[in-house]
């Protein structure tokens, strides 16, 4: 939810494309993990552990949106490009 408003957003406010395809790929990857359990195709695919990937993935995009929204919020070109940093 962070990341779908994060890139809504940047997407607002037109900021560097960075910013919003990072914002965009980590919600779409969000959005794919979800369906991946909803679906139940965590079970058929068992040779992955998959709740070691989804905390790799989760400490991965914390990473990637903590340096997206610093160097947003350093830059802050206009308030949509500040709040999507916020």
């Amino acid at each position: 939810l962070v990341a779908a408003v994060a890139f809504l957003c940047f997407a607002a406010s037109r900021a560097p494309g960075a910013c919003t395809a990072l914002a965009l790929m980590e919600a779409a990857i969000t959005v794919l993990f979800f369906l991946l359990y909803l679906l139940r195709l965590d079970q058929k695919l068992s040779w992955l552990f998959w709740p070691l990937a989804d905390v790799f993935n989760s400490v991965m995009a914390a990473l990637f949106l903590l340096v997206v929204c610093l160097f947003a919020v350093i830059v802050k070109t206009n308030n949509g490009t500040l709040a999507g940093g916020v």
